[in-house]
């Protein structure tokens, strides 16, 4: 007789039990999401656009940094020029915000392709590039303090059209309707990164942020594939820009090119899990969760205490990487049936 053994007459209920749970836990985040502005205060629903915000600006950063390993803390520079491109079109022109977009995405996309292609033919990378990113939106931020067309110090300030309207074409009306646009970009963002990493993109990408060196001799074009990283990277960060600009109706060069703006983008991503598709989101959502819901407990308790959202931040970020060094999705995504290097 044969010893070889039979599969487990059990694998197939557990593996079909695996997919129903990760079909219900999907299902249920759908509709979750799809009904909070039905349910939710205005405060509630301003926390969880700010919540979606910072996951869609994370996904972008999270193509250069997590995909192909290109280390950029001044993505605030492009968060800033497709805010100021939109609202200076809108401001002195009456041009809605979707010509805008289309604007600050080349502005922003031509920027980012100069910044790579200075620093990849330099052969700059790590920490040099990383400081080349912050310089640059440094410039951004003292050149735009000096346009008074845009405002200068001074800031720009939209016209606030009736909130109680929705208008589309203008991208004003309830705070519903900002929730559900940024509703759609973070999906539309995660959808496209899925589909990248499952294509020659994604492959290439990882392969150039384990070992350039292996990349290229496998043949991989090194310098190609990282200047569409920073492009796309760019580019997508331009649109959150744009809705940056017409959802708060106020920039300041100081306030919206700030290093502190930066970190804000990093953190979901490194939080949450760097270079995996759920991680930004996942990050976000721990970060708004913690630091607003600190700052709004304190509030109700009748107590002051300025920089307390950064604390705990700071704490998350550092229990974070003691702890979980690949950051939050993994084990959440192995509790919840999840294979985390698909997610």
């Amino acid at each position: 007789m044969s010893n070889v053994s039979k599969p487990s007459a059990m694998s197939p209920p557990h593996a079909a039990d695996g997919a129903r749970r990760r079909r219900a836990v999907i299902a249920l985040v759908g509709v979750a999401v799809l009904v909070l502005p039905f349910v939710a205060n205005s405060y509630l629903l301003s926390v969880a656009t700010l919540a979606l915000y910072l996951a869609y600006v994370g996904q972008a950063w999270n193509v250069m940094m997590g995909f192909a390993g290109q280390l950029s803390l001044g993505h605030s520079l492009y968060v800033g020029l497709g805010a100021y491109a939109s609202a200076g079109l809108f401001y002195h022109f009456g041009v809605g915000p979707w010509a805008g977009v289309g604007l600050a995405i080349v502005l922003c996309a031509a920027l980012g392709g100069f910044i790579g292609f200075l620093a990849f033919r330099l052969r700059v990378s790590g920490v040099q590039l990383s400081l080349l990113t912050v310089a640059f939106a440094e410039l951004a931020r003292i050149g735009l303090d000096h346009v008074d067309w845009l405002g200068g110090p001074g800031g720009l300030f939209l016209r606030v059209a009736d909130r109680n309207r929705v208008d589309l074409l203008g991208f004003r009306g309830p705070p519903a309707m900002y929730y559900y646009a940024m509703l759609a970009l973070t999906a539309g963002a995660l959808g496209l990164c899925a589909f990248l990493l499952r294509r020659r993109a994604g492959y290439y990408w990882r392969a150039i942020r384990e070992d350039e060196v292996a990349a290229q001799a496998l043949g991989i074009d090194v310098f190609g594939w990282k200047m569409r990283a920073v492009v796309l990277s760019s580019a997508m960060t331009a649109v959150a820009g744009v809705f940056f600009a017409f959802y708060y109706n106020s920039l300041f060069p100081e306030q919206i090119f700030s290093f502190g703006r930066s970190i804000e983008i990093i953190l979901g991503p490194v939080i949450g899990g760097l270079g995996t598709l759920v991680g930004p989101i996942v990050g976000a959502v721990a970060l708004v969760v913690l630091g607003d819901g600190t700052t709004e407990l304190m509030t109700r308790l009748g107590l002051d205490l300025p920089g307390a959202k950064q604390v705990i931040h700071g704490i998350l970020l550092l229990l974070v990487t003691i702890y979980m060094p690949n950051g939050l999705w993994p084990p959440l995504a192995r509790a919840l049936g999840f294979e985390p290097r698909k997610l």
